[in-house]
């Protein structure tokens, strides 16, 4: 139990900078930037920023971007290619059991380019107006940000978000059974990758962490570890779905991780 607890810590603290810088942009959008059209322009290479960002060995990206998708900051691009991209705790693990390095930089790059690629296509095809207002976010939580000032709000932000993830990582890792996850995967080809890409969709690091071990254990192939670590956003979607209000779009996020995870991954697999 004091293991599970000390997990459910690190895994908030690690989160807490990131948290903090998205509502510190969120209330600057709001109360100073006197030009915030420019946002909508600087979201035409938001998928390219987010594929960079992504590959950077930090849960905390997934986070961020959930924040800022739910303040219509980023577009839904953005979003999926950082969530396709953000590689969590996959370096650690391959550098700790001494992989080759080439193998490393082989999967942080098919995530980077299949971040941008993905990401471009949905915001060629799913057109959002960028949201100019963020009062949502103090309605919801009953704060006074035009009073308080931008770091005292944000400060709050993030220390209501950080419990709630506490409180939901307390729980995953109390009931994620590393075992038990063993026992349902194999190395169909087809199979596999759908198997993987609905096991990195839970909102906790330790999805990365199994699926990168089952990887350098040979108990998965490389299409199923890439469709692991696609769907693979860490807290990102349990962040999405606390802030972002619009159910169907949250739902659209997960359908389309899964979607091409797996195909990615059979086709690596096929190929």
């Amino acid at each position: 139990m004091l293991d599970i607890l000390l997990d459910a810590v690190i895994d908030v603290l690690k989160l807490i900078p990131f948290l903090f810088l998205s509502f510190i942009i969120m209330e600057l959008i709001e109360h100073k930037l006197t030009s915030k059209k420019k946002l909508t322009k600087l979201n035409k290479f938001g998928p390219l920023a987010g594929s960079v960002l992504g590959i950077i060995p930090q849960c905390g990206f997934g986070a961020l971007a959930s924040n800022l998708y739910a303040a219509k900051v980023i577009s839904l691009g953005t979003l999926i290619s950082i969530y396709l991209s953000t590689s969590d705790e996959m370096i650690p693990i391959m550098l700790s059991e001494h992989a080759e390095v080439s193998k490393i930089i082989i999967i942080l790059l098919y995530k980077f380019l299949l971040g941008l690629f993905f990401g471009i296509i949905i915001d060629i095809v799913y057109h959002k107006k960028i949201n100019n207002e963020i009062h949502y976010l103090c309605e919801e939580e009953h704060c006074h940000c035009e009073h308080d000032g931008i770091l005292k709000s944000s400060t709050i932000h993030t220390i209501k978000i950080a419990f709630f993830i506490f409180i939901v990582n307390l729980i995953l890792n109390s009931i994620v059974d590393t075992k038990l996850i063993t026992s349902f995967v194999s190395n169909n080809k087809i199979l596999s990758p759908i198997i993987m890409s609905i096991i990195g969709l839970i909102p906790n690091c330790a999805a990365s962490v199994i699926i990168t071990e089952l990887y350098l254990d040979n108990i998965i192939t490389f299409g199923s570890v890439i469709a692991g670590l696609l769907s693979s956003s860490g807290v990102g979607l349990l962040i999405l779905f606390k802030q972002n209000k619009n159910l169907k779009e949250n739902i659209i996020v997960l359908f389309l991780l899964i979607v091409i995870s797996s195909i990615c991954g059979i086709i690596f697999n096929l190929v």
